[in-house]
């Protein structure tokens, strides 16, 4: 059985088995996944306030170190709804639905990017066989897909194509590792990079982007489908889109570098879905 067959038996069953009860008298759980930018406290407690203010309610935001995790956490109900990347929505896409996208530079897009050390001579990435190479994430899209799937295009895998790879659970970390040179290149969260380029100068620079994917659906907002009528559930996603329209909510989504919340477009991912299928996946 596939993994995310596995987490979506599990998480099935432990659905069954809660009581209704128990998840009415809990504070609404919003999970951030690793694309979240930093751990920064202020970060954090400005969304927290920004959404508490929005829905009329307290929100706890819960974080987790991998996408699989939080994929786990959203569909056993661990968690009432998650940012996630379109990747493992697209994995799950039977039991998941939108609650909006982020717009960052005007469009609710962005890139995956392929990045060395800065005076790495390397320009594309056939230039980089045989040298180490950093993910983000196994269920990441900008920091495992695309290259994965930029690989098959070509014939290979990233462990026959790489000497050797390894596993960040970070986009940060993928950008630490090859700017200290832990690792020749990295696959990375182009949103993410460029956020860094300016919260952190002194680490971008040294690191260089050689390729860019085509723009893809930004990682959004998700909730089980069986949720969306609750009203908890329709009242975070008025939030989300509202965060622009309020004071609280421009202050986090200045500290986000976002513009706004877009309403939900499943068109947006057709482009990692189109990459899943290069990898025979169901996207």
């Amino acid at each position: 059985m596939r993994r995310r067959q596995v987490i979506a038996a599990f998480a099935a069953s432990a659905a069954l088995s809660a009581p209704p009860i128990l998840r009415a008298q809990t504070r609404f759980r919003l999970a951030l996944t690793p694309v979240f930018l930093d751990n920064d406290a202020r970060v954090i407690e400005q969304l927290r306030a920004a959404l508490s203010e929005g829905t009329g309610q307290d929100i706890d935001l819960v974080q987790r170190r991998t996408y699989q995790e939080i994929t786990g956490a959203l569909l056993d109900g661990s968690v009432d709804a998650a940012w996630v990347c379109g990747y493992p929505f697209l994995q799950h896409k039977d039991q998941l639905s939108l609650l909006g996208v982020p717009v960052w530079r005007g469009r609710p897009l962005y890139r995956s990017y392929l990045i060395v050390s800065a005076g790495d001579a390397a320009e594309r990435i056939e230039d980089l066989r045989g040298g180490m190479h950093a993910f983000s994430d196994p269920d990441s899209n900008s920091g495992f897909l695309v290259t994965a799937s930029d690989l098959a295009r070509m014939g290979e895998t990233p462990d026959g194509f790489f000497s050797r790879t390894l596993f960040t659970w970070g986009h940060r970390n993928v950008v630490r590792a090859v700017a200290g040179g832990l690792v020749r290149s990295g696959s990375v969260d182009g949103y993410v990079w460029e956020a860094l380029s300016v919260v952190e100068p002194d680490l971008v620079p040294r690191t260089r982007v050689i390729a860019r994917s085509e723009l893809l659906g930004f990682p959004p907002f998700a909730a089980r489908t069986d949720r969306i009528g609750d009203a908890d559930v329709a009242a975070l996603q008025r939030a989300l889109l509202g965060m622009n329209g309020t004071a609280t909510g421009r202050a986090a989504l200045d500290l986000l570098f976002l513009d706004r919340i877009a309403a939900p477009d499943l068109r947006l991912f057709d482009g990692i879905a189109l990459r899943m299928a290069e990898l025979g996946q169901d996207g």
